[in-house]
């Protein structure tokens, strides 16, 4: 019988935002007190797992929702640079009202072009280093569990990819929550079955990427 191991794809928690940024790849933006409770509930929901392997977005939201789970499992958290969020050109601009993304017409022409998309990093680009970080998570965890936290977009592109679907999509489509767990669960090298859970959605969502 083949190997089982199973690659965990964590979001990270919500984050501390109040201007309404979209914050992307720029330093500085840590969890909200929210986001600390999700990644606390986080570390309780993979204490019981055989979890052999961490590794993480080297953004700080990132890191420190994986904290609570290197500290369960008393193992060091690993950083991987293809679980980093999106590239943007929109990248430190409010999302609405004045000023915001959609009102400067400088952006406009970035917009002509959403199935690739033309004002960030494409979407096959995504979906090849995300399979790439899952790969070499599993390889790491072989027979056991690996927990890699992420993105919002990086996580739903790569579900999408392995699941068949088209990689453009509505935002508001993806299932993907703040602090959820998609799980790709491998039997040998071949991915079996794919699966979704939001272990912290009893406690309040607000947006982040």
């Amino acid at each position: 019988m083949a190997e089982r191991t199973t690659v965990h794809l964590v979001r990270h928690g919500e984050v501390r935002n109040p201007d309404g940024i979209l914050y992307g790849r720029m330093p500085g933006f840590g969890l909200s007190d929210t986001g600390r409770q999700m990644a606390s509930a986080l570390g309780e929901y993979f204490a019981g797992r055989d979890v052999a392997h961490l590794v993480s977005s080297p953004l700080q939201r990132a890191e420190e929702t994986a904290a609570p789970i290197a500290a369960a499992h008393s193992i060091a958290i690993a950083n991987d640079e293809r679980l980093i969020e999106a590239a943007n050109d929109f990248e430190g601009q409010r999302w609405g009202g004045k000023g915001g993304i959609m009102s400067r017409r400088s952006n406009w022409p970035k917009l002509r072009n959403p199935m690739r998309p033309s004002w960030g990093e494409p979407y096959v680009d995504i979906a090849l280093r995300m399979s790439m970080a899952v790969e070499a998570a599993r390889m790491q965890a072989r027979g056991h569990e690996a927990v890699c936290v992420s993105h919002q977009l990086p996580i739903w592109t790569l579900r999408s990819a392995v699941e068949g679907r088209r990689l453009w999509h509505d935002p508001r489509q993806r299932e993907c929550a703040l602090a959820s767990v998609t799980s790709l669960h491998f039997e040998g090298c071949r991915l079996a079955s794919v699966s979704y859970a939001e272990p912290c959605g009893d406690i309040g969502q607000g947006v982040g990427a």
